[in-house]
């Protein structure tokens, strides 16, 4: 089993408490953050284990990349602490368990990854944007890296060598990934622990850019007010979200201050609710949309499919457009997108 790669001396040596203090579920003084972190390091239970809302914030918090999260997750495993209740989490480990070997399909162009979102693949996958791509998906090519939030670090590495290797035998070089969590599986969980990922992980982000590039005589400015909403597995990889302001700059579109943006977001709420948190998905949801409507938003641009499903209708009831930032890059081409 692959072991994860940290440095327990480095968070004793560390004198900042934010990996914990900041976190903006726990409610924890810096006192009491460096308490409950001394006792993580050392493996004992912590009220972090029975807290944590799995929004991944610590991971970016963290300066030195020790991946604090994937320590919780550990510990959670370790510990018996299921984050969600168990019927659930069994349901879920069933449903989108892998069944047959990946069959080889070919791969004409750039090799795009839409885990496991066929519909989206049916009705966004399309225009000059994605023109050129081989998408694979399926549970063959599944991340996985949903069980993070359910405690669960033994069946991602169970199965993340095969899905992994599904890619490779399509002798890839680079694989752009449409779902965040993909990407932040092959950038940052699996380096954290030890696993060789033989192709580049492309981010959406990155290859919008490009695309839009390549089509710079196309673009026309649209001139929107948007709120972003920042998912909970961007915070994995952070370093690749300055992609998305020069994408706005491109297209001519001003994101919004707001209280929940940058390394302050608040998670749609999908999650909570499968952990049997309602009331902290309604109370999440509500200041998060409150504060789009707050700052004069004319649109919500989501990066996470599952974000957009979840708050997709709560927005639109506001006035506010939500949009799949790629659907929004081929507005910009002058591309009708659907709703």
């Amino acid at each position: 089993m692959y072991q994860l790669k940290t440095d327990p001396d480095l968070c004793r040596r560390c004198e900042t408490t934010d990996c914990l203090a900041r976190c903006q579920y726990l409610n924890l003084d810096p006192e009491a953050a460096k308490r409950e972190k001394m006792k993580m390091i050392e493996g004992l239970d912590s009220i972090v284990l029975h807290q944590c809302a799995t929004c991944y914030g610590c991971e970016e918090y963290c300066k030195h990349r020790n991946h604090p999260f994937y320590l919780i997750v550990g510990l959670q495993e370790k510990r018996g602490i299921k984050p969600a209740p168990e019927d659930f989490i069994r349901e879920q480990v069933k449903l989108f368990a892998p069944r047959e070997e990946a069959k080889i399909t070919e791969i004409d162009g750039t090799p795009l990854s839409m885990c496991l979102f066929p519909k989206l693949k049916d009705s966004r996958i399309a225009g000059s944007i994605f023109e050129g791509t081989s998408v694979l998906m399926g549970r063959n090519f599944f991340c996985n890296l949903v069980y993070l939030h359910y405690g669960m670090h033994s069946l991602i590495l169970e199965r993340v060598e095969n899905t992994i290797n599904n890619f490779a035998r399509h002798n890839i070089d680079e694989l752009v990934c449409f779902h965040d969590e993909c990407y932040a599986l092959y950038a940052s969980y699996a380096p954290a622990f030890g696993l060789e990922v033989p192709f580049r992980p492309v981010h959406l982000f990155e290859f919008l850019h490009r695309r839009l590039l390549d089509n710079a005589g196309k673009i026309k400015k649209l001139g929107l007010k948007v709120a972003y909403q920042r998912p909970c597995s961007t915070r994995l990889t952070p370093e690749k979200d300055h992609y998305l302001d020069k994408i706005f700059a491109l297209i001519g579109v001003e994101r919004v201050k707001r209280e929940y943006d940058g390394e302050n977001p608040l998670c749609c709420g999908a999650v909570f609710r499968a952990q049997g948190r309602g009331d902290l998905a309604d109370d999440v949801q509500a200041r998060n949309i409150g504060d789009m409507v707050q700052s004069g938003a004319g649109a919500c641009v989501f990066n996470c499919p599952m974000c957009y499903m979840t708050l997709s209708g709560a927005v639109a009831q506001k006035g506010i457009r939500p949009i799949l930032i790629s659907d929004l890059c081929r507005l910009a081409l002058g591309e009708d997108v659907a709703d």
